[in-house]
């Protein structure tokens, strides 16, 4: 057999720097991210009684959970109904909260995949990303449901305006953070395991220094500043302002977030870059 006609469709190269991303390798092998994404969808509750109808539930229970602990019995005034005020926050924050969560754990949960066959190792916290966006897509539109309930019903002053456009920025920004963030806590926990144990307790610990639980015009003074440092206070306030006209938009927070989220991706895929060729030492 003559070899010198034969074509490769795939040559697998060392990675000599950190700069060598093949990040168009993620292109080559999207159906294996949707192949991950649709399995990332599917066992999120599978073999549950309910089933899908938890993607609803959840955040329903959390709301009420968060009305009658700090709307009742912290006693925080919202200027919206309560239930409708934590539901626009945990909205957002929980697509967050689950794509940092997820991808931190990269590395360790899917050690067995990464050593038996090779394939771009973005793939897998990137699938996450995407699976967790149609998980807010669904909660999305429950939000929706109930804030059409609140204006038509309730007669609250809720009032959407033109800053719905701005939703898909908001997105990536959460989106980007929740990746670049996760990813490198994912490529340090290959060294240091007892980031596992802190990644949670951190999450919850970020979310009180973030407008989700109360308004951020109840915060004034260098309380307020701090509050405005985390990139993720602005995105949670102008979202719950596009929807209800409740809160403000500012474009020199939203800007910060912006960059804040494209400097911790970069460092993010740079980071995994480099581990990710000789983690399977060390997990």
């Amino acid at each position: 057999m003559d070899k010198s006609n034969e074509e490769w469709t795939l040559i697998v190269k060392p990675k000599s720097n950190w700069l060598d991303l093949h990040l168009k390798d993620l292109w080559h092998y999207r159906d294996l991210v949707m192949l991950f994404v649709k399995r990332d969808f599917v066992s999120a509750y599978k073999q549950t009684i309910l089933g899908p109808l938890w993607y609803i539930i959840q955040p329903i229970l959390t709301a009420i959970m968060y009305s009658v602990i700090f709307g009742t019995i912290a006693n925080i005034a919202t200027p919206l109904p309560k239930f409708l005020f934590y539901l626009s926050s945990i909205t957002m924050w929980n697509y967050f909260s689950e794509s940092l969560n997820k991808t931190s754990n990269t590395f360790i949960s899917n050690a067995q995949i990464f050593g038996k066959v090779y394939f771009p190792r973005l793939t897998v916290p990137l699938s996450i990303i995407i699976s967790n966006l149609i998980t807010f897509s669904i909660q999305l539109f429950v939000f929706i449901v109930v804030l059409i309930y609140y204006h038509f019903n309730k007669d609250a002053s809720i009032a959407p305006n033109n800053h719905l456009f701005l939703l898909p920025v908001l997105i990536l920004i959460m989106a980007g953070t929740g990746l670049g963030v996760g990813i490198i806590i994912s490529s340090l926990t290959t060294k240091y395991r007892d980031l596992r144990f802190l990644i949670a307790f951190g999450v919850q610990l970020l979310m009180f220094a973030t407008p989700v639980i109360y308004p951020l015009s109840s915060v004034t003074g260098l309380k307020r500043a701090v509050i405005l440092a985390n990139p993720l206070s602005s995105v949670i306030e102008t979202f719950r302002y596009a929807f209800t006209g409740v809160g403000g938009c500012h474009w020199h927070y939203l800007a910060y977030s912006f960059g804040f989220m494209v400097v911790v991706l970069v460092i993010g895929i740079l980071l995994f870059n480099k581990v990710e060729k000789s983690f399977m030492d060390t997990v």
